[in-house]
């Protein structure tokens, strides 16, 4: 039923529109024309799909006209998966496999240190999702995002960040997520961060993605090559003032960021080239009230992961606290985790805002729209349109004093 579905839909649609709109005596386009016809002949099709499946088909998917019912077990035992994922990065199992190309079940036991049937038992799971390819013989293979993200000796490797900083930190707090919900009682960012050993973990675990992201917005934004003076709010590990200083020999970056982070930023900027070490400087404090810095002193100040991480009642604030310090023309660049203007998605988008609740309970889950709309609040009249950073991820919205 299907194939003949499919061929006749694909004959249908060859039609020219003259031969269609006098078979049919109906005006318009390739697709309302397919539309009308199939839409009205969808409920005997969908009956017939059923009764060759002997009903099986029906208890599986249920039609919506393009589009499938949600996967209710997929979204609750994906907890599983993405500790299945977190347990490979710890044992080093993905390292192990690519050092010997093709790995069979002892090599990757005396790479792990592990014998025991849970190591099988761990790599069939990784299998079944896509990570490892196991060949007829049995040995294992990396699949090629596993081997270009999470292998450590790749340039794109973000293992760290999954597993310290999205298992290790935020999941342990996700638990209470619906508690959080119903009384608005979580910690803070501020109050997580005072905890030497947690800052330092975080900013650690972001660093390597920072810079490939980072990298991503000194391309999309041509401007970034003139400014002279960058203020980067909220800048952790130093990764976009890091990249910028090496991309434009004639920026100085400053760095506004919470105490311990700012120790442990530190540390990370002094491994770079001393040109570029020299023209990066921390100045320890709180985005949320006023700036250490001098008025209309900056070119350009950066927002990244920040407008999501404090209270949406004082998003506001720090922008204006932006438009204080940037000279005329300059720029505002807000990125972070955003939803479409629709609020339908993307998906990771909206559980990355849901994720935030746990450490920040009175924040904004945030669209184009309503950080454009916190700019204006500020004083900001000039607004570019979104721009698409990480795919299905995170946004840019730009404006100029």
């Amino acid at each position: 039923c299907i194939s003949l579905f499919l061929f006749f839909f694909s004959f249908f649609c060859s039609r020219s529109e003259k031969e269609r709109n006098t078979y049919w005596g109906v005006k318009g386009s390739k697709a309302t024309v397919s539309v009308l016809y199939w839409h009205s002949h969808l409920r005997m099709f969908r009956g017939l799909v059923r009764k060759a499946a002997g009903g099986a088909f029906q208890k599986q998917t249920r039609w919506c006209y393009g589009k499938k019912e949600v996967d209710i077990d997929a979204i609750a035992y994906g907890y599983m998966a993405s500790q299945t994922l977190f347990a490979a990065l710890d044992l080093n199992v993905f390292d192990v496999i690519k050092t010997a190309g093709k790995a069979d079940l002892q090599t990757v036991q005396n790479g792990t240190k592990v014998t025991s049937p849970r190591l099988l038992t761990l790599l069939t799971a990784l299998t079944s999702h896509g990570m490892l390819e196991r060949n007829s013989d049995g040995t294992y293979e990396l699949t090629k995002n596993v081997e270009k993200f999470l292998t450590e000796d790749s340039k794109y490797y973000y293992g760290d960040y999954l597993k310290y900083q999205i298992g290790g930190q935020f999941y342990g707090r996700l638990d209470k997520l619906g508690k959080i919900m119903s009384t608005g009682e979580a910690p803070t960012y501020t109050s997580w961060f005072e905890n030497p050993e947690e800052a330092k973990l975080y900013t650690n675990a972001q660093h390597n993605g920072s810079l490939a992201t980072a990298k991503q917005l000194y391309k999309k934004l041509d401007y970034l090559s003139t400014v002279k003076d960058f203020l980067d709010v909220g800048g952790g590990s130093g990764a976009f003032s890091i990249i910028m200083s090496r991309k434009n020999p004639n920026l100085n970056a400053t760095i506004l960021e919470l105490p311990e982070v700012a120790e442990a930023g530190r540390k990370i900027v002094a491994q770079e080239e001393e040109d570029v070490a020299k023209r990066i400087k921390y100045i320890p404090g709180t985005a949320l009230t006023n700036w250490d810095v001098e008025s209309a002193n900056y070119d350009c100040v950066l927002m990244s992961y920040l407008s999501g991480s404090v209270p949406e009642g004082l998003i506001a604030n720090i922008y204006t606290e932006a438009f204080r310090a940037l000279r005329p023309g300059g720029k505002l660049v807000i990125h972070d985790f955003m939803v479409n203007d629709s609020l339908d998605g993307p998906p990771v988008a909206a559980l990355w805002a849901v994720q935030h609740i746990a450490v920040n309970a009175d924040g904004l889950g945030l669209c184009p729209e309503n950080v454009s709309q916190k700019m204006r609040e500020a004083g900001f009249t000039q607004i570019e349109e979104s721009i698409e950073m990480i795919g299905g991820l995170t946004k840019v919205v730009v404006a100029t004093k």
